[in-house]
């Protein structure tokens, strides 16, 4: 099956004028020997295909608009905002330096992560604008294929300004044919109604226009359970948005969400753990994500496919990163005992007293995947700065924990850091979520809800991967086998290649608790005031979603974040992160109050000055 993402990187000369947004100050520096004509990209089928990559190409990292090799956004995309919009708000991914604002509800309009992200949306939001306007007048394409490329760019505009709507509240709604170009002063939709409306117009015309596989076997273009799935999504933000329609959105969410698990497309990956492997890319259980190949570039340097510095940005200082992202330890003690997901997920510190119970087998003081330490340095001396619950980095502390969904297919450091990645916005797990949610608000269909909990739940504890340990490991096995010999040949000390998976596949099937009856005491020891079937849910995320894009918006949406943030932190529990004495204290010291309205975060600065008509969200009034 052919991969898209491949396409994004070959295509020698792109057929199409970038949007760009009313935030970029150097969209007028274009050399006129550069410019086509205007229908240039609907001559030919194949002129066609080409122009839709500039509406796909600003979903990877570092959109490169100048084409000069350097990016346009800080190469923010594939890491920030996404990561702190989506994660540091609900504390369980953390952060120090001037990242910090990002866990007490203290970020700005000035916020450059924020800003970033808008660009991007808005100069993709502008490439689909200005394709699809050419495209209904195209005589040239292909019915069919004119058919699909009109779905898919309309997901694409969905994808956008669902991450602008969920980031942000309303936002300005630019229609077929407009940019900031064209249109550089535009105001926020009236009401949400307007706005998730003309998002879910686009998904349903999406419906109808996609089949369920990628057009021409291309992983990577969006297809009818991309809209199907991002639609049911759609619906439930409105109804949250607009509780007095709220029973009739919740209902169509649920018959969008339904064709997806009736589809027979998508289904559960055997094994939790094997997601953010590179050995399998756009499995059963992707609906949709960015692959990032490391390509040739195994050493590192300014010019790589990837463009993508997650690693880098979410490994251990100690041995190389820079820490942009740790997890905290509120997160890490909400696991069961025998849910593989914490392990799959973070890597901890060596604690000397550490609750035995959150002490790992595989991941304590140790990346099993990467054979590398955050204990002793390769000389046996100690790494000091990592044997606490806390550690102080640059003056202030940070949990002992990082991510492992990132921090798993290179070391981080400048000799290979370029490693493969899978970011995920989507995946069926998701899904699952959202259709339980959704039956749990209308009523009548609880054991149904808790079954699909149940479900996800019997994949974390590792009985999927039963009977499959054999195939798993022919699968996922070789690139970690691949990366040892890599280290070995650069001579680093303790790396042997290994024969077995570096997380253990279960071999026999474990009792998963029911989670109706575990969730029952789980609640009444946190004091969480949510309904029974909202704790359960959110918890589930927590551990399902933990580092990804969608935890905070899904939290936020759900209305279980206020519950979260005040029971899980409660406020003044600890010590403040600039008190060296916090190294020893699990706790994450929350001096705020959570604000729900800070929830919209605020619109950036340098769009209310350029666009006039757009006004700012109240709660930075």
């Amino acid at each position: 099956m052919k991969n898209i993402s491949k396409i994004f990187f070959t295509v020698a000369s792109v057929l199409f004028l970038l949007g760009i947004t009313s935030c970029k100050k150097d969209y007028l520096s274009v050399e006129h020997s550069s410019i086509l004509p205007a229908d240039q990209m609907f001559k030919t089928d194949k002129d066609a295909l080409a122009g839709l990559i500039g509406c796909y190409d600003l979903m990877l990292p570092s959109g490169d608009i100048n084409g000069d090799g350097n990016g346009d956004f800080d190469g923010d995309w594939g890491f920030k905002p996404n990561l702190f919009v989506g994660g540091h708000p609900t504390m369980d991914t953390q952060a120090t330096g001037w990242d910090k604002q990002w866990n007490s509800q203290s970020w700005v309009a000035s916020s450059p992560e924020l800003l970033s992200g808008w660009q991007q949306a808005y100069a993709a939001i502008g490439n689909c604008n200005t394709f699809l306007a050419g495209l209904a007048t195209a005589d040239k394409i292909t019915p069919t294929l004119k058919t699909s490329l009109d779905g898919q760019a309309r997901c694409i505009r969905s994808f956008f300004y669902m991450w602008l709507a969920k980031v942000f509240g309303r936002v300005p709604m630019l229609a077929t044919g407009e940019t900031y170009i064209n249109t550089p002063q535009k105001a926020r939709a009236k009401d949400f109604t307007e706005m998730w409306d003309f998002i879910i117009n686009d998904l349903t015309t999406a419906v109808d226009e996609l089949d369920w596989n990628p057009l021409n076997g291309e992983y990577g273009r969006c297809t009818k359970g991309f809209a199907l799935s991002y639609l049911g999504e759609a619906y439930m933000w409105k109804a949250y948005r607009v509780p007095d329609q709220a029973t009739a959105n919740y209902t169509l969410a649920a018959a969008a969400l339904l064709q997806v698990i009736q589809s027979g497309k998508y289904e559960l990956n055997p094994s939790f753990t094997t997601l953010w492997d590179p050995g399998a890319v756009w499995t059963k259980e992707c609906i949709w994500e960015e692959v990032l190949d490391q390509g040739v570039h195994w050493t590192g340097g300014t010019t790589t496919d990837a463009k993508d510095w997650v690693t880098y940005f979410t490994a251990c200082p100690a041995v190389g990163g820079w820490g942009s992202l740790y997890l905290s330890w509120e997160w890490w003690s909400s696991y069961e005992a025998g849910d593989k997901r914490r392990d799959a997920s973070g890597v901890t510190a060596g604690v000397p007293g550490i609750d035995p119970a959150w002490k790992s087998a595989t991941n304590y003081g140790y990346n099993p995947y990467l054979q590398q330490s955050i204990i002793t340095n390769d000389d046996g001396t100690p790494i000091d700065a990592t044997r606490h619950y806390h550690f102080m980095m640059g003056g202030e502390a940070a949990p002992g924990i990082w991510c492992l969904k990132t921090w798993r297919t290179c070391r981080a450091n400048w000799q290979a850091m370029w490693g493969p990645q899978q970011e995920y916005y989507k995946r069926y797990s998701n899904v699952l979520f959202d259709y339980a949610e959704c039956l749990f608000r209308l009523g009548g269909q609880d054991n149904i809800a808790w079954g699909y909990i149940n479900q996800i739940r019997n994949r974390a504890f590792g009985n999927l991967e039963v009977g499959k340990k054999a195939a798993l490991t022919a699968t996922y096995l070789p690139y970690y086998q691949q990366i040892a010999q890599f280290y070995i040949s650069k001579n680093d000390p303790g790396v042997t290649v290994p024969t077995t998976y570096p997380l253990p596949f279960n071999d026999v099937t474990v009792t998963v608790p029911d989670a109706q009856t575990y969730y029952t005491q789980v609640k009444a020891d946190k004091g969480y005031t949510s309904p029974l079937w909202l704790v359960a849910l959110g918890t589930e995320r927590r551990k399902e979603f933990n580092a990804e894009w969608c935890l905070a918006q899904d939290l936020i949406r759900s209305g279980f974040m206020e519950d979260h943030i005040t029971h899980d932190l409660p406020q003044g529990v600890g010590l403040p992160n600039t008190d060296p004495a916090v190294i020893d204290s699990w706790h994450t010291y929350r001096s705020f109050n959570y604000d729900p309205a800070k929830m919209d975060f605020p619109i950036p600065t340098d769009e209310l000055l350029k666009n006039k008509l757009c006004d700012q969200n109240a709660a930075y009034q």
